[in-house]
């Protein structure tokens, strides 16, 4: 492990599994049969990850917004090409994009789960991202949503 991996391992939890919503995460659906093999399983890690996130990034949060849930489904999918992940699957009816990043330095796989709901005022978006090996990510996933939402926020305007 390069040594600035390192320093950064020391410094997020060992946790692999970030999702902006800690109470009712997006469930993989496509994606489970992918990760059937992985040592990391599909399910959410529970209470003590949710935890441990919300400590090191109070920040990733439910993306609220005043488009349409259409609007906010077509300005994901865009993210999401721009991400350069591949796309395993959208479904607009169910409000679910899932997809697959490979990391750059290793190629590990590490799968996106994106979900859109509407409410009074718009929509809302959910995204979570979990490793399918390792006991940390060493702060990647968190890393990959906020720049998911960076590139979300201008295909709106």
């Amino acid at each position: 492990m390069p040594f600035s991996q390192y320093l950064k391992a020391q410094n997020v939890p060992a946790i692999h599994d970030i999702t902006t919503d800690t109470q009712n995460p997006p469930e993989f659906v496509a994606i489970a049969p992918l990760r059937a093999d992985a040592p990391n399983p599909v399910e959410y890690a529970g209470e003590e990850t949710a935890k441990q996130q919300r400590q090191a990034y109070p920040e990733l949060r439910t993306y609220e917004s005043l488009e349409s849930p259409n609007e906010l489904f077509s300005a994901a999918l865009l993210a999401v090409d721009k991400m350069g992940w591949e796309l395993v699957e959208s479904s607009e009816t169910e409000g679910r994009i899932e997809a697959t990043a490979t990391t750059t330095w290793f190629g590990f796989k590490d799968d996106v789960v994106i979900r859109v709901r509407s409410t009074v005022d718009g929509s809302r978006l959910d995204i979570r991202s979990k490793s399918r090996v390792g006991r940390s990510d060493v702060g990647k996933n968190a890393e990959r949503i906020r720049e998911f939402m960076s590139l979300l926020k201008p295909e709106l305007r």
